[in-house]
C-alpha cells in the first residue's frame, strides 16, 4: 500500500500504537500532518519516540471515540495487540528521522511516515460534534500543564471555556471523556 486508507488535511488528531520490548503495544495520542510524506512530532522523551527510535514503525489510527483519545493522550495505556475498539481507520507506518530540535527546553523530533499497510475499518457519516472537538482541545491543553514554555493560567482559561462547550455540546462519550480529562488532570 502506498496511501493513506483516508483523506485528510492539516493536522489529523490520531490515535498511534508503537510495539514495546514486552510485546504489547503503547497507545499515545499523535498529531499527524498530511502532506508528501505525512509527518507527525513527538515532544520530550515519550515512549512513542522510543518506540519509533527502536523499531521504526507504528500503527496510525483514526478514531471517533474522545474517551480513547484522552486515554491515549493523559495516561499510560497498552493494549495486548495493535487493534483496538473503537477505531473507524487504521495505517501501519514506517517511520524515519527528519529533523531534530529544542524549544522551550524540550527536545522534539519530527518524522515522516510512510505508510505500509491499511484498512477502513468503518465508514460513518460525518456528524459535527462541537463537544467532541472541544475534548481535543482540552486534551492538548491538560498535556501542556506543567510545560514550561506555556503559561498555565491561559491553559486552565482554555480548560474552562471548553469544559462549558462540552457540558452544552456534548454527548454521552464526550461527558465521560471529561469526567476522564478531571480525573487524570489537575487544573
Amino acid at each position: 500500500m502506498t496511501d493513506w486508507p483516508v483523506d485528510f488535511d492539516g493536522i489529523a488528531e490520531t490515535v498511534t500504537l508503537t510495539p514495546d520490548p514486552d510485546d504489547r503495544w503503547n497507545v499515545a495520542a499523535l498529531g499527524v500532518r498530511a502532506g508528501d510524506p505525512a509527518t507527525a512530532r513527538t515532544w520530550g522523551e515519550t515512549i512513542t519516540r522510543q518506540n519509533f527510535e527502536r523499531t521504526g514503525t507504528g500503527v496510525v489510527t483514526f478514531v471517533e471515540d474522545p474517551v480513547l483519545f484522552v486515554e491515549a493522550a493523559l495516561t499510560e495505556r497498552k493494549a495486548e495487540g495493535r487493534d483496538i475498539d473503537g477505531v473507524a481507520a487504521w495505517v501501519e507506518v514506517s517511520v524515519d528521522e527528519r529533523e531534530r530540535g529544542t524549544s522551550g527546553g524540550t527536545t522534539w523530533v519530527d518524522w515522516a511516515l510512510a505508510p505500509i499497510d491499511g484498512e477502513v475499518v468503518r465508514r460513518s457519516v460525518p456528524v459535527t460534534n462541537r463537544g467532541f472537538n472541544a475534548v481535543v482541545e482540552m486534551t492538548v491543553a491538560a498535556s501542556r500543564l506543567g510545560v514550561p514554555v506555556y503559561d498555565a493560567e491561559t491553559l486552565r482559561t482554555r480548560l474552562a471555556y471548553f469544559e462549558e462547550v462540552v457540558a452544552t455540546c456534548g454527548g454521552e462519550r464526550e461527558e465521560q471523556a471529561l469526567e476522564k480529562l478531571r480525573d487524570v488532570a489537575d487544573w
